[in-house]
């Protein structure tokens, strides 16, 4: 079967798509014959462009590979219906998970400062992360070691001497209860009708324990996780403990966050009333008849009634998402330490500012409020207060903070 053309007014002739060189041209081309189509795309004249076929990943803008997952869905659900826009949205939401794991491991690592990251770095980046904590909780990440869980005792025993002294001094405060029982007995005997003075000794007392507290420790039930020194030399001390035990933590002032109308129900409020009893209750409530409802970031303070501490600073916490609430929570933390500054307190200790009902996140409320309290030493020329404790019940909130203070050394 011949086949033929005719360029510059010459016949040329072909057989079954034998290349032969284009007379009719001069640069060189070569040329099949017998093919109409190959003809056409590889002509310079009005020749169809081969257009380059797209992926579905670039044309849905994801990395994952889109084909891929829609081939393994419909593997073995044939009965069920599943649609083009499945796979797209599964790719879209596997690549924002791995972005956001890789983000939270370089965090890790930095912190660790490590320059590259590990599967140890993932590992406690899911396991910082509540949400991919509770996500990937049946993933084993391989090399990836295990998490330490170490329980309080094994920890007070590792920890030595600052812990050991928090639990040798239970004996002496014992003796000392003897001795200041005993004490009042000889009194008595000797000298007759001196009771008037016995209120006096009671408040020096007080002072006393506070004091002696306050250089021993947080007391029993509380363990000391972690300790910083900030700019003016005092102590940041990260604290373990129950939210049940937190009216019998000796220091001097507790911080306890609030409402404007220094609601008491829940939380740490409701573990301060259980603590305080009626006295405290009524205690508060003569303090919001007198100085009415308080405004965000301001602060309050009452009398600690049966507890360990002498005050109780209450505190309006923003809610999050209100306008300026980063800064409005700056503001509270260091409304606190400005109250316990005025009252010349040496020991704060600071729950977990953001409760649940404030709905701040963990991280960064932990973030703001070191910045605030690292600045408010920063710009005093000197401060009353020598220990600060903060006293968290979570696990994901120790490790939040344990996170943001090893940052301190740093900064």
């Amino acid at each position: 079967m011949k086949s033929w053309f005719t360029t510059g007014g010459k016949k040329f002739f072909t057989k079954r798509g034998i290349l032969t060189q284009n007379a009719g041209r001069n640069d060189g081309s070569l040329c099949i014959f017998g093919c109409s189509s190959s003809v056409n795309k590889m002509s310079a004249r009005g020749g169809k462009k081969k257009v380059t076929k797209l992926s579905r990943s670039s044309r849905a803008g994801v990395i994952f590979p889109v084909g891929r997952m829609m081939r393994y869905l419909r593997t073995g659900t044939h009965k069920y219906r599943i649609g083009m826009g499945a796979p797209v949205y599964m790719a879209a939401v596997i690549e924002y998970l791995a972005a956001e794991i890789l983000e939270l491991a370089g965090n890790a690592a930095r912190d660790n400062k490590k320059g590259r990251i590990t599967p140890r770095h993932i590992k406690l980046a899911v396991a910082n992360d509540e949400e991919l904590n509770q996500l990937l909780r049946g993933v084993t990440i391989s090399n990836g070691g295990v998490l330490p869980r170490i329980h309080p005792e094994l920890l007070s025993k590792k920890r030595g001497s600052r812990v050991k002294t928090d639990s040798q001094a239970s004996v002496p405060d014992k003796q000392e209860e003897r001795s200041k029982s005993k004490k009042p007995v000889k009194a008595f005997k000797k000298v007759k009708g001196k009771r008037g003075r016995r209120p006096k000794g009671t408040d020096n007392d007080r002072d006393s324990v506070a004091t002696s507290a306050m250089e021993d420790g947080p007391g029993d039930g509380f363990t000391i996780l972690s300790t910083k020194s900030l700019f003016l030399g005092q102590k940041l001390s990260l604290t373990e403990s129950e939210i049940s035990k937190i009216g019998f933590i000796k220091v001097e002032a507790i911080i306890n966050p609030t409402n404007a109308e220094m609601d008491l129900k829940d939380g740490v409020g409701g573990a301060l009333e259980k603590a305080g009893g009626r006295e405290f209750l009524e205690g508060v409530k003569e303090l919001r008849k007198a100085q009415g409802p308080l405004e965000v970031a301001s602060v309050a303070v009452s009398q600690a009634s049966g507890m360990a501490a002498r005050f109780i600073i209450h505190c309006n916490v923003p809610q999050w998402g209100s306008e300026k609430c980063e800064d409005q929570l700056e503001k509270s933390v260091k409304s606190c330490l400005t109250a316990a500054e005025d009252k010349k307190l040496k020991s704060v200790a600071f729950p977990s500012l953001p409760a649940g009902r404030n709905g701040f996140p963990k991280q960064t409320a932990a973030q703001l409020i070191l910045k605030a309290i690292s600045n408010h030493f920063v710009s005093s020329s000197s401060s009353s207060l020598k220990n600060i404790y903060f006293v968290l019940f979570d696990s994901e909130s120790i490790g939040i903070y344990l996170q943001e203070m090893a940052k301190l050394d740093t900064k």
